[in-house]
């Protein structure tokens, strides 16, 4: 069997060259999906679109990535990569350049899932080719690492650059850096990967394209029903009746299909492994329960009132931590296999005190130095998580079955982050409604401590030279202002408070299910001596 041959001579052999361009290649990938959620606000206001939309719009990106997963290893078995890379970065190139003049917001969805499409052809080729430069044991570890990282490392560093550029120029000069970013890559593919990399073909066949249509139409339809229940209020508008019904349907459509062709989209018998169902689970918590950082986010940006570059510079704190944990996570298990556990332990541990300590510092007023430390900390927390989960779900299923774990893992984040945005969005809902009203129950004449807010406001406006009745208009508004913020910080502390339980219970049975297995370990060795 021929040893592929996919660098040009003078850089095959030298790994840390071989390595530093397969990252940038990846990087070319990544930042298409990072453009538009660093840049959606101006986005909303270019289109006339709503923010729901935009979340729409990104979420069809993940399911482009998703469903193109499994096909294109199959790909990538056919074509000739250099080719192959050359043609995805042009089309690339040319869907940043229609997304930055489009003002249809249905073309504009069409373009973001065909990104999608894109990303995962790049993200997919350099992991297939990243191992190829690594030792055996490294190999498990080092991809999901490196693609995770790398997806959210891009996405605050391209935040900083866009925030600079947004606050300073029209938003789509990010897509033409973008695109010149693209023209540098496709030059470089071209420089240094072989035109003939010595692989004998495999054959582009029976791929299961109906299965990939129903999963498209079941996703999106997923998709649509949870982003948009909460604003057309769930089963009692006939379109959200329609996408859950198409989401039920096209599911079992394709679980059917799966199960019954002989080469299936996806190998659906992964899921009876018991070990790789505990694995999606702990992911699906992982996911959902790290979003709270949104939370941090909001209150920067609404209450704080801070400019995108503190905000994105707040984000580079959560990711250094993020980094330098994953990086230590994969050393040691590459090295010691049986620490896994240990991780997990310290890991939720980690991200329980994160959510605790957050629900008593939230305050009007914090600052960065506030805040910086806790934000490393959840990175920390989420590096010392993702490689463990991610290498114990991916070894409890057959090899053969690699690339079906890896679609199902990223389902599961793609699940999880909708599950976690319907389920803050309500979750914040009902408790801001709460808390006013238990605020608006205190609200009366006689009540001493308003009374003397009023008349503070109304003495400060007053003091500007507004006449009574304006201060005395302008004083209600304030109160209203203020009563709305106090609202809202209850709520974001009700939110950790929720999401802190889930942990805890969860950080329990890890507990629990570590002193079995040391128990009955010990047992073992006992009847053995």
């Amino acid at each position: 069997m021929n040893t592929p041959t996919y660098f040009k001579p003078w850089l095959a052999n030298w790994n840390l060259g071989v390595i530093i361009v397969l990252f940038i290649i990846l990087l070319s990938g990544v930042v298409q999906f990072a453009a538009l959620g660093l840049s959606q606000n101006y986005v909303i206001a270019y289109l006339g679109a709503q923010p729901e939309d935009i979340t729409f719009a990104i979420q069809l990106t993940y399911i482009g990535i998703i469903v193109t997963l499994p096909v294109q290893f199959r790909f990538l078995r056919f074509f000739e990569i250099r080719n192959y890379l050359t043609i995805n970065i042009f089309i690339g190139i040319i869907l940043s350049i229609v997304c930055m003049y489009t003002t249809n917001i249905p073309l504009f969805f069409i373009i973001r899932f065909l990104q999608g499409v894109m990303i995962c052809i790049l993200s997919g080729s350099i992991l297939v080719l990243i191992p190829n430069f690594l030792k055996p044991e490294y190999r498990q570890a080092v991809g999901p690492t490196v693609f995770y990282g790398t997806v959210l490392s891009s996405s605050v560093l391209i935040g900083i650059v866009a925030a600079n550029i947004s606050l300073n120029a029209d938003f789509k000069i990010i897509y033409n850096y973008l695109i010149i970013f693209q023209v540098f890559v496709l030059i470089l593919i071209r420089v240094v990967l072989n035109a003939k990399s010595n692989i004998k073909p495999y054959p582009l066949y029976q791929i299961d394209w109906t299965g990939v249509v129903f999963f498209i139409t079941g996703a999106v339809a997923f998709a649509y029903t949870i982003i948009y229940g909460s604003k057309y209020y769930w089963f009692s508008d006939p379109r959200i009746n329609l996408s859950a019904f198409i989401t039920v349907i096209a599911s079992i459509a394709y679980l059917v299909r799966e199960s019954i062709v002989k080469r299936p989209h996806a190998d659906i018998t992964v899921f009876k492994y018991r070990n790789f169902w505990i694995g999606l689970i702990l992911l699906a918590i992982y996911y959902g329960s790290k979003e709270t950082i949104n939370i941090i986010f909001g209150y920067t940006a609404s209450v704080l009132q801070w400019s995108p570059i503190e905000v994105a510079l707040l984000g580079l704190s959560n990711i250094a931590g993020l980094i330098i944990f994953m990086v230590i996570s994969a050393v040691i298990l590459v090295r010691h296999k049986n620490t896994a556990m240990y991780f997990l332990m310290a890991g939720f541990g980690m991200l329980l005190l994160y959510q605790l300590w957050m629900y008593f510092i939230f305050t009007p007023d914090l600052s960065f130095l506030d805040l910086v430390l806790p934000m490393f900390f959840q990175g920390a927390a989420s590096g010392l998580l993702f490689v463990p989960i991610m290498i114990f779900t991916l070894s409890s299923i057959p090899v053969t079955a690699g690339v079906t774990g890896l679609a199902a893992a990223a389902f599961t984040r793609f699940a999880s982050l909708l599950n976690a945005g319907a389920g803050f969005y309500n979750i914040q809902l009902y408790y801001n409604q709460l808390y006013k009203e238990s605020f608006l129950n205190h609200l009366t004449g006689v009540d001493l401590q308003v009374s003397e807010r009023l008349a503070a406001f109304k003495q400060l406006f007053l003091s500007k030279g507004f006449s009574a009745d304006q201060a005395a208009a302008a004083a209600n508004i304030s109160l209203a202002k203020a009563l709305a913020i106090q609202s809202q910080l209850l709520t974001n502390r009700a939110s950790f408070m929720f999401i802190a339980i889930i942990v805890a219970i969860i950080l329990v049975l890890v507990v629990l299910v570590f002193i079995y297995q040391t128990y009955t370990k010990r047992n073992q060795m006992n009847l053995a001596v």
